[in-house]
């Protein structure tokens, strides 16, 4: 499994290659999906949710019809006990980005 160590400055500037459907918004990993349909974009949200759970690392999300906005930080860093709020972006968030899209390869 992925780390919740925080990304270098130039891992960071790789995130538009490696993640190009993703927004880099501070902390945040951002994206927007859109489907067809409410049952689409309930489908994709059940499998994003088995990804949570394996990774055992959940999105900031909301789902309105056929849209999901989804954003992903990592709130607790490893070696913190989450007490100061220690957080950001880490190897675990790309690889959840990197997860969720692979759902939508064809």
């Amino acid at each position: 499994m992925a780390d919740r160590t925080l990304l270098t400055d130039g891992e960071r500037a790789d995130l538009a290659t490696r993640l190009p459907d993703w927004e880099l918004a501070g902390d945040q990993l951002r994206r927007t999906f859109t489907f067809a349909n409410f049952v689409e974009a309930w489908a994709f949200m059940a499998e994003v949710a088995v990804i949570a759970e394996d990774l055992r690392h959940h999105p900031d999300w909301s789902n309105s019809w056929n849209r999901v906005d989804m954003a992903i930080t990592t709130h607790r860093l490893s070696g913190t006990d989450g007490a100061n709020g220690a957080g950001g972006l880490t190897h675990l968030d790309v690889a959840f980005a990197e997860a969720v899209d692979r759902l939508l390869e064809p």
